[in-house]
């Protein structure tokens, strides 16, 4: 059965979807996906069903990330990833001595998903919140509304390419 997809996402028919995710600096940085083995990880821990529904069902391999840096300072994004695993079981869940153990989670019916990322780059300066709020397609972002709180979250192709521009400035 193919997987489900929203109109926010859909890829055109040769292209990448785009999403937005989020990790505490000082959980895990940009940089430290880019010191990670082969530059790549799992990306664990996502504990909200919508979210999760996103990294089972949506985001596929090529798809394209924005690396955006929550609870931190400055709150903004950081860089890129791309996807290079689509969503499979979150082992994390299984583990008590994980930070994000679940018991109701197991191998035999998991409840959280993860995809794997690979580092793509790290941008110059982090774009923050306040200089997204000041472009007019870049402030429309789900990110940037109030009371968003999930973690994995789709961009558009045009707000992709916003993003793109301003980093280059």
């Amino acid at each position: 059965m193919p997987a489900k997809s929203s109109a926010r996402t859909s890829p055109s028919v040769d292209g990448p979807r785009y999403w937005l995710f989020k990790s505490e600096a000082d959980c895990f940085s940009i940089d430290d996906l880019a010191a990670a083995p082969g530059k790549t990880t799992y990306w664990d821990g996502v504990r909200n069903y919508q979210a999760r529904n996103m990294l089972r069902d949506e985001v596929q391999v090529g798809d394209q990330v924005l690396y955006y840096h929550s609870n931190s300072d400055p709150l903004g994004i950081v860089g890129i990833a791309t996807v290079t695993r689509a969503g499979y079981p979150d082992h994390t869940a299984y583990d008590p001595r994980e930070d994000h153990y679940d018991p109701g989670s197991t191998p035999e019916n998991p409840r959280w998903y993860m995809v794997d990322v690979k580092f793509t780059r790290k941008f110059k300066q982090p774009l923050t919140r306040e200089r997204l709020k000041r472009h007019p397609i870049t402030a429309g972002m789900q990110v940037m509304q109030k009371g968003s709180r999930l973690s994995v979250v789709p961009v558009t192709a045009e707000e992709w390419h916003a993003v793109l521009e301003l980093a280059k400035s």
